[in-house]
Order: structure tokens, then C-alpha cells, then sequence
């Protein structure tokens, strides 16, 4: 049977097949970041299409920490209602749920006042430059996380993913492109890492042992960190992680060359070196899906394809194992 369609287990969580929905931010909460009818149409669809496991976009842990004023939030009390049902109707489409816990750091949105970052450095000319942190601003964004890894719990997600991709804070610390600091942490890698080490501590003890982190394992430019650099991260970090999701860029700008399966050789390095890994990179058709399983990964995650279709897991199913088109649909 080819892989996408067999169980996996991560941690305590049996997932039922291969298929990961990626986070995508979809900018549909209200201002408040509470969830809105888009996401109760949304999630659960991709769940009712037999998704194994189904992660949040990226929610923010700070007010000052979305990418805009519609990202999800995770921050306050007032979103834990709507986080619940949403969650619960996931579940009851046979999927489990994870959220993606965020701070967009120097990539926040402009409209809400001063954003922050390891070093007083702008993304680009077109972003402002953020406020160094202080040590109490450190650990005012640590224990935002640990909070936000509280409500989770108290929520009923069945993972979370911590985002150390793309440019936002945590990769702002991690990347010396973007780390200048001369304290605990900044400096070396293992400086670097710090930030990141101190949120997973955290995260893992109000949230338990199911979580995972998304990386941006190449960065795409002289000086910047590479696969081998995203290694020595994650080997620092090894006891708090279940899994790796291996993206790459976005700590400055950069030109790449986007193709199928670019990432794909990243995510193999990092199972290579120990790690679980969620890989993916423009994958569309089951032979991508099912190519990358047997050579890169433990599951893939599909974006763009699952916006287009939510039900692509299940024709392929229909195509390939018709036998199991019952089984998909067998409630516990």
C-alpha cells in the first residue's frame, strides 16, 4: 500500500494516513482575532476530505505579534469559544487538529503601533524598523507563548506547532541576519537558540510532549543559515520536538528558485539527521505525495492544492484504495 494511506504514530497522536493540511494564513478573523463563519467553513471541510491532521494558521501569541489585524489570536480570553468549536468540529470529521503558535516580530502589521524584534533592523525598506527588545520584553513574548500554550490545552487541540519560520520573531533570533545581540541571546548559535529554547520550555510545560516546530531549514543568502546551521538548532532543541516542518526563506529578502518539491532535500537532511519531518513544497499530484514519502519524509503538507480542492485526499483514495472509503468515514 503506498504510504500516504498508512498510519503514523506521532508522539500520542494516531494519525490515520500521511496528509497534513498546512498552515495558511487566511486574514478572516475580526479585528479582535476571533474566528469568524469563513474558519468553521474552512477547517472542517478540509477534515470532512480525510486530512489526518489539520494545522491552524499561524495564531498570534501577542496582540503586537500578527502579521496583520485579521490573523487569529490566541492571546486573550475572548478567543478561546470560538477556537473550542472550531476545533470540536474538526474532530468530529475524523481529524485531528494542531495550531501553529506565532509572533511576527518585525514582520507585524504596521496599523498597531511599535513592533519588536531581536535587533533594531528593518525586514526591507518597506517595513519600519522595530524596537530591540529588552529582557523584559523577552520575557513578556516567552510567557505570551506559555499562556497561549495554556488556552490550547484548555481548547482541546491535539498538537501545537511552534513558528520558527519565514522571518518572524523566533527566526528573527535564530539568524545571525537578523540577531545582533550581544546578550544571552544573540552572539553564537547556541545564543541564538536560546529564545527559541526557553518558549519550547514553556510551551512543553503547560502543553505536554505534542509539539513540533516549523523551521525555515535555507535561508537563500551569504550568510545566512543552511541546512547544516538548521541541524545544530534543532539537535539543541531535540528533547522538546515531536517533528519538523521544513520550510525555508523569508528572513530577508531573497531570490528562489520555487519549484515541485523544492524543500524537499532540506526535509530529507533533517530525517536523515534523527527528526520525524513534515516536508512539502508545491506538491499537487498523489506520485509528488507519495515520491516524497518514500524519500524525504514521515508526512507531507499540502497548501495550494487543498485550497483548490479539499477533497483531493479522498479521489485519490477513490482512485488508488476504494476499499478504504468506508474506513475513512468509521467514527470512534
Amino acid at each position: 500500500m503506498q504510504k500516504i494511506f498508512t498510519p503514523f504514530k506521532l508522539g500520542h497522536l494516531h494519525l490515520k494516513n500521511r496528509l497534513v493540511m498546512a498552515p495558511m494564513c487566511m486574514y478572516s478573523a475580526d479585528t479582535d482575532g476571533v474566528a469568524q463563519p469563513f474558519h468553521f467553513s474552512h477547517y472542517p471541510a478540509r477534515a470532512l476530505g480525510g486530512v489526518a491532521l489539520v494545522i491552524q494558521e499561524a495564531t498570534a501569541v501577542e496582540a503586537r505579534g500578527r502579521i496583520s489585524l485579521n490573523d487569529l489570536g490566541l492571546y486573550d480570553e475572548s478567543h478561546v469559544p470560538g477556537l473550542k468549536k472550531l476545533v470540536e468540529a474538526v474532530h468530529q470529521q475524523g481529524s485531528m487538529m494542531a495550531i501553529q503558535l506565532a509572533h511576527a516580530g518585525r514582520k507585524s502589521t504596521k496599523e498597531y503601533g511599535h513592533i519588536i524584534a531581536p535587533s533594531a533592523l528593518a525586514f526591507s525598506q518597506d517595513y519600519p524598523p522595530p524596537q530591540a527588545m529588552t529582557l523584559s520584553m523577552i520575557h513578556e513574548v516567552i510567557n505570551a507563548f506559555r499562556l497561549a500554550a495554556r488556552r490550547a490545552k484548555t481548547i482541546g487541540y491535539d498538537g501545537i506547532e511552534i513558528h520558527a519560520a519565514h522571518g518572524y520573531l523566533i527566526h528573527e533570533f535564530l539568524s545571525p541576519l537578523s540577531n545582533h545581540r550581544d546578550d544571552d541571546y544573540g552572539g553564537n548559535l547556541e545564543k541564538r537558540t536560546q529564545f527559541l529554547l526557553e518558549i519550547l520550555q514553556a510551551v512543553h510545560a503547560e502543553f505536554g510532549d505534542n509539539v513540533w516546530i516549523r523551521v525555515s531549514a535555507e535561508e537563500y543568502v551569504e550568510g545566512g543559515h543552511h541546512v547544516d546551521d538548521t541541524i545544530k538548532i534543532l539537535d539543541i532543541i531535540k528533547p522538546y520536538i515531536r517533528a519538523v516542518n521544513v520550510s525555508s526563506g523569508g528572513i530577508v529578502p531573497a531570490t528562489i528558485k520555487v519549484e515541485k518539491g523544492y524543500q524537499l532535500t532540506m526535509a530529507k537532511a533533517i530525517q536523515q539527521a534523527g527528526f520525524i519531518t513534515i516536508g512539502g513544497g508545491l506538491l499537487t499530484t498523489f506520485d509528488d505525495v507519495n515520491l516524497a514519502l518514500e524519500t524525504s519524509c514521515e508526512f507531507v503538507y499540502v497548501g495550494r492544492e487543498l485550497l483548490l480542492n479539499p477533497f483531493v485526499y479522498l479521489q485519490w483514495i477513490k482512485q488508488y484504495q476504494p476499499h478504504l472509503m468506508v474506513a475513512q468515514y468509521k467514527r470512534g
